[in-house]
Protein backbone atom coordinates (compact mmCIF):
# COMPACT_ATOMS: atom_id res chain seq x y z
CA UNK A 1 0.00 0.00 0.00
CA UNK A 2 1.18 3.51 -0.76
CA UNK A 3 1.88 5.59 2.32
CA UNK A 4 -1.20 7.72 2.91
CA UNK A 5 -1.70 11.06 4.64
CA UNK A 6 -5.16 12.24 5.60
CA UNK A 7 -5.68 15.97 6.20
CA UNK A 8 -8.75 17.24 8.06
CA UNK A 9 -8.84 21.05 8.23
CA UNK A 10 -10.76 24.26 8.65
CA UNK A 11 -9.72 27.90 8.98
CA UNK A 12 -8.29 27.46 12.49
CA UNK A 13 -7.31 23.78 12.89
CA UNK A 14 -5.59 21.07 10.86
CA UNK A 15 -5.19 17.44 11.85
CA UNK A 16 -3.02 14.91 10.03
CA UNK A 17 -3.59 11.16 10.11
CA UNK A 18 -2.12 7.98 8.66
CA UNK A 19 -3.49 4.45 8.34
CA UNK A 20 -1.48 1.22 8.36
CA UNK A 21 -3.69 -0.57 5.84
CA UNK A 22 -6.53 0.51 3.51
CA UNK A 23 -9.13 -0.67 6.06
CA UNK A 24 -7.39 0.17 9.35
CA UNK A 25 -8.28 2.87 11.88
CA UNK A 26 -6.64 6.27 11.63
CA UNK A 27 -3.69 7.36 13.71
CA UNK A 28 -3.29 11.08 14.39
CA UNK A 29 0.32 12.10 13.80
CA UNK A 30 0.21 15.90 13.85
CA UNK A 31 -2.09 18.80 14.69
CA UNK A 32 -1.85 22.51 13.90
CA UNK A 33 -3.80 25.35 15.41
CA UNK A 34 -4.28 28.79 13.98
CA UNK A 35 -5.80 30.83 16.81
CA UNK A 36 -5.94 33.97 14.64
CA UNK A 37 -8.62 32.19 12.61
CA UNK A 38 -10.93 32.28 15.64
CA UNK A 39 -10.69 36.04 16.16
CA UNK A 40 -13.42 38.42 15.11
CA UNK A 41 -12.61 41.02 12.46
CA UNK A 42 -12.53 43.80 15.05
CA UNK A 43 -9.91 41.87 17.06
CA UNK A 44 -7.67 41.39 13.99
CA UNK A 45 -7.41 45.06 13.15
CA UNK A 46 -5.79 47.46 15.57
CA UNK A 47 -8.25 50.29 14.95
CA UNK A 48 -11.62 50.83 13.43
CA UNK A 49 -11.49 52.18 9.88
CA UNK A 50 -10.81 55.91 9.83
CA UNK A 51 -12.72 58.59 8.01
CA UNK A 52 -11.52 60.24 4.84
CA UNK A 53 -12.66 63.81 4.22
CA UNK A 54 -14.36 64.11 0.86
CA UNK A 55 -14.73 67.16 -1.37
CA UNK A 56 -18.05 68.01 0.20
CA UNK A 57 -19.01 68.26 3.81
CA UNK A 58 -19.39 64.50 4.14
CA UNK A 59 -16.55 62.06 4.71
CA UNK A 60 -16.58 58.34 4.09
CA UNK A 61 -15.16 55.38 5.98
CA UNK A 62 -11.85 53.96 4.86
CA UNK A 63 -12.27 50.39 3.57
CA UNK A 64 -9.61 47.74 4.05
CA UNK A 65 -8.27 46.20 0.84
CA UNK A 66 -8.57 42.63 2.15
CA UNK A 67 -10.85 40.96 4.63
CA UNK A 68 -8.79 40.16 7.78
CA UNK A 69 -10.49 36.78 8.29
CA UNK A 70 -9.81 35.69 4.70
CA UNK A 71 -6.23 36.91 5.01
CA UNK A 72 -5.70 34.78 8.14
CA UNK A 73 -7.34 31.75 6.48
CA UNK A 74 -5.01 32.21 3.48
CA UNK A 75 -2.03 32.37 5.83
CA UNK A 76 -3.08 29.12 7.50
CA UNK A 77 -3.70 27.38 4.16
CA UNK A 78 -0.19 28.45 3.12
CA UNK A 79 1.25 27.03 6.36
CA UNK A 80 -0.51 23.70 5.72
CA UNK A 81 0.77 23.68 2.12
CA UNK A 82 4.33 24.15 3.39
CA UNK A 83 3.87 21.29 5.86
CA UNK A 84 2.59 19.02 3.07
CA UNK A 85 5.50 19.94 0.82
CA UNK A 86 8.05 19.23 3.57
CA UNK A 87 6.37 15.93 4.51
CA UNK A 88 6.31 14.83 0.87
CA UNK A 89 9.95 15.81 0.35
CA UNK A 90 10.79 13.68 3.42
CA UNK A 91 8.94 10.72 1.76
CA UNK A 92 6.30 10.63 4.51
CA UNK A 93 3.40 10.08 2.09
CA UNK A 94 2.66 9.09 -1.49
CA UNK A 95 -1.04 9.94 -1.58
CA UNK A 96 -3.21 12.52 0.15
CA UNK A 97 -6.84 12.52 1.24
CA UNK A 98 -8.30 15.92 2.15
CA UNK A 99 -11.39 16.74 4.18
CA UNK A 100 -11.91 20.45 4.76
CA UNK A 101 -14.52 23.03 5.51
CA UNK A 102 -16.04 23.95 2.10
CA UNK A 103 -14.79 27.55 2.20
CA UNK A 104 -11.32 26.43 3.32
CA UNK A 105 -10.95 23.62 0.78
CA UNK A 106 -10.74 26.14 -2.06
CA UNK A 107 -8.03 28.09 -0.22
CA UNK A 108 -6.06 24.87 0.28
CA UNK A 109 -6.34 24.00 -3.41
CA UNK A 110 -4.95 27.43 -4.27
CA UNK A 111 -2.00 27.07 -1.90
CA UNK A 112 -0.77 23.51 -2.49
CA UNK A 113 1.80 22.95 -5.22
CA UNK A 114 1.12 21.07 -8.46
CA UNK A 115 3.25 18.18 -7.11
CA UNK A 116 1.00 17.82 -4.07
CA UNK A 117 -2.20 18.24 -6.15
CA UNK A 118 -1.17 15.17 -8.17
CA UNK A 119 -1.12 13.12 -4.95
CA UNK A 120 -4.69 14.01 -3.90
CA UNK A 121 -6.86 10.93 -4.42
CA UNK A 122 -9.90 11.90 -2.30
CA UNK A 123 -11.57 15.18 -1.31
CA UNK A 124 -14.58 15.87 0.88
CA UNK A 125 -15.92 19.37 1.59
CA UNK A 126 -17.08 18.97 5.16
CA UNK A 127 -16.03 20.56 8.45
CA UNK A 128 -15.26 17.69 10.84
CA UNK A 129 -12.04 18.88 12.52
CA UNK A 130 -13.55 18.57 15.99
CA UNK A 131 -14.94 15.07 15.44
CA UNK A 132 -13.49 11.93 16.99
CA UNK A 133 -10.97 9.85 15.06
CA UNK A 134 -13.57 7.10 14.64
CA UNK A 135 -16.11 9.54 13.22
CA UNK A 136 -13.55 11.03 10.82
CA UNK A 137 -12.73 7.50 9.63
CA UNK A 138 -16.44 6.95 8.84
CA UNK A 139 -16.32 9.88 6.38
CA UNK A 140 -13.56 8.19 4.37
CA UNK A 141 -14.00 5.29 1.96
CA UNK A 142 -14.23 1.89 3.69
CA UNK A 143 -11.02 0.93 1.92
CA UNK A 144 -8.62 3.81 1.46
CA UNK A 145 -7.25 4.16 -2.06
CA UNK A 146 -4.06 2.18 -2.56
CA UNK A 147 -3.04 3.13 -6.09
Amino acid sequence: MKSTLILVADHCRARFFTAETPASPLEEIEAMAHTEGRLHDREMTSDLPGKVKGDGKMGHAFEQATDPKKHEADNFAHRIALYLEEAHNANKFEQLLMIADPSFLGLLRNQISENIKKLVCFELDKNITTHSIDDIRKHLPTYLPSH
